[in-house]
């Protein structure tokens, strides 16, 4: 990437997370750059909505750069389960995250539940702050309609993208390409509106 553009650090951990939106980011005119090269630590997700815990993660991030930052917060939402994991989706079967645990939690929990009672979506909120005092962020959102299956199916993204059947695709999130998953995912279609937006946003500063 050039030189001179301006840093954007993103406040996440998640290599999986890093790569979807770096390749989404990558046509706008800024450096997308993790935190970990920063050497900043994750923070305390204390919040009780994806948005709340999407400014926590920014806002730390642009206090220890004192960069602009971008956070996401996400996860699945079951219907049958009333819309847990939801914000524990990453560390719904305990700490250290395990994706591979989180997945197997989640079959338990639905065992013998018949498909139609299977529905669940993903949700995103991405947050992006100028500085870490910014008063008004910009605050953009998706959502990914689906049906949890009963067998892991795909080797493809991460998280619970082997579980989550897209019914236009008739297949799971992991047996999509990348570059159909980003044209559909809830991630995928926040940063969309971001990127729509952050010209007159980044113009503010």
């Amino acid at each position: 990437m050039s030189a001179n553009r301006q840093k954007i650090v993103l406040a996440s951990s998640n290599q999986g997370k890093l790569r979807e939106i770096q390749a989404i980011f990558q046509d706008l005119p800024y450096e997308l750059v993790p935190q970990v090269e920063w050497n900043v630590s994750d923070a305390d997700e204390t919040g009780l909505t994806f948005v709340e815990n999407a400014l926590i993660k920014a806002r730390h991030a642009a206090e220890h750069t004192g960069l602009m930052a971008m956070a996401d917060d996400s996860g699945i939402e079951v219907d049958y389960l009333q819309g847990a994991p939801g914000i524990y989706s990453a560390r719904y079967a305990g700490q250290p995250c395990d994706n591979q645990a989180n997945n197997n939690k989640l079959l338990a929990a639905l065992k013998d539940v018949p498909k139609e009672k299977r529905t669940a979506r993903f949700q995103c909120v991405i947050v992006l702050m100028r500085h870490a005092k910014d008063p008004t962020p910009l605050i953009c959102s998706g959502t990914w309609e689906g049906i949890i299956v009963e067998h892991e199916t795909g080797a493809n993204g991460f998280g619970y993208d082997p579980l989550f059947f897209v019914p236009s695709h008739d297949c799971t999130s992991a047996e999509l390409s990348p570059e159909i998953k980003n044209s559909l995912s809830h991630r995928g279609q926040a940063l969309r509106e971001l990127a729509q937006k952050f010209p007159a946003f980044s113009s503010s500063m």
